[in-house]
């Protein structure tokens, strides 16, 4: 996202990537930000009744996905498998939405799960399946594609639970046009684009 915009419009970008709770904690305790791009709606509303934010967007959808090691070794093929006692699952924390999301499928697929771990950011449960600690998750369909350390079983959509992500530029924003700009790339042709070659779902 940042290259064309630096290359085109001679616009700086500095990401910084945490979980959305994690951000939404950092913007309102005044940690500087020109735009902030959230893994679900309740955080955007949470700092927009704050006053934090302008009017946001939705940019992107995200899926479900069961992320294996390579090769898929315990052979894994739905969330049923999940419930397993042999397996060592780990999950994303419900206060994050990655988290959240995977306990609404789980719940359509009436499956229950004794993680292991709970992540406080979806890439933790990523990270340990490519690690070899854990045999399995459930994490989003683009964290498995831009990967490429480990494989991914897909969701049913009757179990799945899509995920919008909706992008706001802050009104304390030290460069509103560079902001405006930027959500603006986001949301053309060209960045939905990239957006859909990383394993989103565009708008």
């Amino acid at each position: 996202m940042a290259t064309p915009l630096a290359e085109g419009d001679g616009i700086g970008i500095q990401f910084s990537y945490a979980g959305t709770q994690t951000l939404t904690i950092q913007i309102t305790q005044g940690a500087p930000a020109d735009v902030f791009a959230s893994a679900d709606a309740a955080h955007v509303t949470t700092l927009n009744n704050a006053g934090l934010v302008q009017e946001s967007q939705l940019f992107a959808h995200n899926r479900l996905e069961i992320v294996v090691a390579k090769g898929n070794p315990q052979g894994i093929h739905s969330l049923a498998d999940l419930g397993r006692r042999d397996l060592v699952i780990v999950l994303a924390d419900p206060s994050v939405p990655a988290g959240k999301y995977a306990q609404q499928a789980l719940a359509k697929a009436k499956v229950t799960v004794h993680p292991a771990s709970l992540e406080l950011q979806v890439t933790g449960v990523l990270s340990k399946v490519a690690l070899g600690e854990a045999d399995a998750g459930i994490v989003y369909h683009s964290d498995i594609v831009t990967s490429g350390k480990v494989d991914g079983v897909a969701i049913p959509d009757a179990q799945n639970v899509i995920a919008d992500y909706p992008i706001a530029v802050l009104k304390a924003a030290k460069n509103q046009a560079g902001a405006t700009a930027f959500v603006n790339f986001v949301l053309s042709a060209d960045g939905q684009a990239i957006l859909k070659a990383a394993g989103f779902e565009g708008v």
